[in-house]
């Protein structure tokens, strides 16, 4: 489970980081920027909702 939610983590960052990089290279194509856009913002998206399933079945419980 905490190596499911790492993972969706690194993978947020390095979208994140892919981001940043079209957007400091801007040639004036801004589909690739879209895109790593689009990704961030799904993967965030499977992160809430696998959390809330996980909270919802009962594998993990609030502290």
């Amino acid at each position: 489970m905490k190596i499911v939610v790492f993972a969706l983590l690194a993978a947020i960052l390095i979208s994140l980081g892919s981001g940043l990089f079209y957007l400091s290279r801007d040639e004036g194509d801004s589909t690739k920027l879209l895109r790593a856009l689009k990704v961030r913002v799904a993967l965030s998206a499977v992160l809430i909702a696998f959390l809330v399933a996980s909270y919802l079945l009962g594998w993990i419980q609030p502290s």
